[in-house]
């Protein structure tokens, strides 16, 4: 009696467990049916589509590999569009920053060799000519140097120098380009050594584009070049008394061809702040901007003593 009783009720557990694996094979079933909807789905081009799981699911590491792919697609989705759209607006703006000037060179080139103009006047167009010439080539070198940075292919060439004295003879080449625009200047360079790891044409490249920028865009009588330091970094800043940058345009002057003034009438190409927050990376450093509307802009550049 005994062992029926005991017999029996193996044969209920029995049945249990059958009906328990029964149900759990169609829930699995359903859920790999699901999955598959929901692959197809995303195959198709849905990267919205999302897979639900109950915790105690066994397709539920399943499910959450497959949101984690339909997530990082779209990722990249958006990426690429807006590496797309980057793109295509800069071909845009080169194409303009090219064709105007280029334009305007040919026309006065014809009219210099059709002899349309003479004397005085025949001078004044090649020196217009020369101006519109050196601006295609200057935006061309900003450009392919741009490219370069962009693409990883610049090559760097770091040297322990002294920051102090390579400042100085970066300055002392403006001078005389600040006084024939009629600006004031002070400089204020420490006469102890600084040194520190640089690469000199990129420095270089730094301050020559904060100081052009200065001279194209700010409107300006003065301006003043700092330099401090301390044990970790060096800290310069870059300020003029000009016409300031508004706050719509301030976060974005560091953007490529970004250009502040809409016209272009002021002459730049919006590639010479973004070369120089990429060169300023490179040394591992940052570089911000303050700037109050009709007081002035001060561009302020970290570089750490050690790389």
């Amino acid at each position: 009696m005994n062992v029926n009783l005991f017999l029996l009720i193996a044969f209920c557990i029995a049945i249990l467990f059958i009906l328990f694996l029964v149900t759990k094979l169609r829930r699995v079933r359903g859920q790999l049916s699901i999955i598959e909807e929901a692959l197809e789905d995303i195959k198709s081009g849905n990267l919205n589509r999302r897979m639900l799981a109950k915790k105690n699911d066994m397709t539920r590491k399943i499910c959450y590999g497959i949101n984690d792919i339909a997530m990082n697609s779209q990722t990249q989705l958006i990426r690429q569009k807006q590496s797309e759209q980057a793109y295509k607006r800069l071909m845009t703006s080169i194409s303009h920053d090219v064709k105007t000037p280029l334009a305007s060179l040919v026309g006065y080139l014809e009219a210099i060799e059709c002899k349309i103009v003479a004397g005085e006047e025949k001078d004044e167009y090649v020196h217009v000519a020369f101006e519109k010439a050196h601006y295609l080539k200057h935006f061309v070198e900003n450009l392919f140097e741009w490219v370069k940075l962009d693409s990883g292919e610049q090559i760097f060439h770091f040297d322990i120098l002294d920051l102090n004295e390579l400042s100085r003879n970066i300055i002392v080449d403006w001078i005389s380009v600040l006084e024939n625009s009629n600006f004031d200047y002070a400089f204020d360079i420490p006469e102890t050594e600084y040194l520190m790891r640089i690469d000199t044409n990129a420095y270089s490249r730094i301050l020559n584009n904060l100081l052009q920028n200065v001279l194209i865009h700010s409107k300006g009588t003065k301006i003043i070049f700092h330099v401090f330091e301390d044990d970790l970094q060096a800290k310069i800043t870059i300020t003029d008394n000009g016409k300031g940058i508004s706050p719509d345009h301030l976060p974005h002057i560091f953007e490529r061809m970004y250009q502040c003034d809409q016209s272009r009438s002021a002459g730049g190409n919006g590639l010479g702040l973004s070369i120089v927050k990429e060169l300023v990376a490179v040394h591992k450093g940052t570089i911000t901007v303050d700037s109050t509307p009709n007081r002035g802009t001060t561009f302020t550049l970290l570089l750490p003593k050690s790389l």
